[in-house]
């Protein structure tokens, strides 16, 4: 049987309420802090889903003044690390390894970024590396999708050895 993340398993402790998911959020972004430049707000996560909001504020607009690109892959990018820290077992290890991404529409208001995996991977049978696809919808306060991101992420064993995380 394989454990969860540490960062999971403290999102399971805290309430699921807004209290607990603007805890839970401010401590993600105490551990990695550039993710705070887009205010995130993890509102749902759990195996093979996660789902953050992010206001449109004045440190995330472009010069046209809706949400800046980058801003956006920095929201997509938090969307799929939480997601990876909720589905990888804690027997394995993650990182991103590339991006592609495509700008749908303009975003001029606050948004919603949701990573889902249709259907998460056999991890017993990751012995070596795999490579896993996961795509991440933006979409506005209507629902429409603004921008859309597959992130790709190298998945390995995590080495017994000393100095291991």
């Amino acid at each position: 049987m394989t454990t969860s993340s540490p960062t999971y398993a403290a999102w399971q402790k805290l309430p699921d309420n807004a209290l607990g998911h603007t805890l839970f959020s401010l401590a993600m972004c105490v551990r990695v802090p550039y993710f705070g430049s887009v205010l995130p707000r993890v509102v749902d996560m759990r195996p093979g889903r996660c789902e953050v909001h992010a206001p449109k504020w004045w440190g995330v607009r472009n010069h046209l003044g809706t949400f800046h690109a980058i801003a956006a892959c920095n929201l997509s990018e938090v969307a799929m690390g939480m997601l990876s820290e909720a589905t990888v077992p804690s027997t394995h290890r993650w990182i991103p390894k590339s991006m592609t991404v495509d700008y749908l529409a303009k975003a001029n208001g606050s948004l919603r970024a949701i990573a889902e995996l249709p259907e998460p991977p056999d991890f017993a049978t990751i012995t070596e590396g795999a490579e896993l696809v996961v795509p991440v919808r933006i979409v506005d306060r209507a629902g429409n999708e603004v921008v859309h991101a597959d992130i790709t992420t190298w998945v390995t064993p995590r080495s017994a050895g000393p100095g291991t995380s």
